[in-house]
């Protein structure tokens, strides 16, 4: 082992605050994406008192590991003070002017911190990464300045990450005004068609032939997971819809290459040529808050041919119909442009964080 490296013990120490006064009433939980989230519990009745009080620049973790399939829950609080249950552990670094705390949270966002901690867990009804494992994991401590340059540029990646969504967030909104304008609020005078008539409809296959295992291409899964079995291959741009989804909440996506989807995913692409694929994700965008609730008499709530088919598509006249497919076409352009630089700078983030181990 080299020289730098040290026991995470050395530097962290825990910290029980317990909520008694009340003072603090903004409820967080620690998501598997590492990141302090709103709590969705039912409040209802709770004394808050004996939860556990973070402040900005603590951290925090879920010991049990045996629900959260690969990924270790751990954070680091970058905001105002909050609560948090008293199933999790919070922590803090002793000295600053010796281990930053963004450094040490680039350190947890390693996929191999996560592959050690779920090894080091252990227990017979629930597994438990205690407090013991986690002050005896090793870490390269480098200097301070060195440090501050990793996390620098971690942040410089992850901020333009931010900027490149908002933007492409806008140019959708963009893109969808337009066409509410040109084709949505006109269509008592256009033609209406559905989805049956107007799209071709294919889903991903339990086909091992065809399974793309290798990490190759992008994957969509009703739940947007990356493990990569029972898929199908596409090369095209499509409309890739979720047929299932327990919380009833169906992922969407406009995509355009090379993909895998799942055998419950939907790829839809568009089979009338003043009907574009754009419309069709506009489309289904839109009814997404229909197809909430729909069941099919499990806890699983599925989206079936039989409630596609039927959706209503709108088919302009040919000027109208041209005018959106080019000026949309534009508008998406530059957006999967912007999604090949986020795939790019994903990519240099994982270096990074890869970096750490090098020193």
């Amino acid at each position: 082992m080299k020289s730098n490296y040290k026991k995470l013990g050395e530097y962290i120490r825990q910290v029980d605050i317990k909520n008694k006064d009340l003072k603090v009433s903004r409820l967080l939980g620690v998501s598997i994406s590492k990141a302090f989230i709103e709590s969705i519990a039912n409040t209802v009745g709770t004394d808050f008192s004996n939860y556990k009080v973070v402040r900005k620049g603590q951290f925090a973790y879920g010991p049990v590991t045996s629900r959260n399939g690969e990924k270790i829950s751990v954070a680091l609080l970058e905001e105002d003070e909050c609560i948090i249950s008293s199933s999790y552990i919070v922590f803090e670094i002793v000295d600053v002017e010796k281990l930053l705390p963004e450094y040490l949270m680039l350190w947890f966002s390693r996929p191999e911190f996560d592959r050690l901690a779920r090894y080091k867990s252990h227990g017979s009804v629930r597994e438990i990464f205690d407090w013991n494992e986690l002050c005896d994991i090793h870490l390269p401590v480098l200097t301070v300045e060195e440090q501050k340059s990793i996390v620098m540029a971690y942040k410089a990646v992850k901020d333009r990450i931010k900027l490149k969504r908002r933007i492409n967030e806008n140019l959708e909104a963009q893109a969808e005004a337009i066409y509410n304008e040109m084709i949505k609020n006109n269509a008592t005078s256009y033609i209406i068609s559905s989805l049956e008539s107007t799209s071709s409809i294919k889903t991903g296959k339990l086909n091992s032939e065809a399974a793309v295992s290798n990490g190759k291409y992008p994957f969509f899964t009703c739940s947007q997971e990356t493990y990569r079995t029972n898929t199908f291959s596409f090369d095209q741009e499509a409309v890739l819809l979720a047929g299932n989804n327990a919380s009833a909440i169906y992922p969407l996506k406009l995509f355009q290459g090379k993909f895998d989807a799942y055998q419950r995913t939907y790829v839809i692409n568009s089979t009338n040529k003043l009907v574009s694929n754009k419309q069709l994700y506009f489309i289904l965008k839109q009814q997404l808050n229909e197809f909430k609730g729909i069941s099919s008499g499990t806890a699983t709530k599925f989206l079936t041919m039989k409630i596609l088919n039927p959706i209503p598509v709108i088919i302009a006249p040919k000027k109208v119909a041209e005018a959106f497919i080019e000026a949309t076409d534009k508008i998406f352009n530059v957006i999967y442009q912007n999604q090949d630089e986020i795939k790019r700078l994903t990519e240099l983030q994982g270096a990074l964080l890869a970096a750490i181990l090098n020193h």
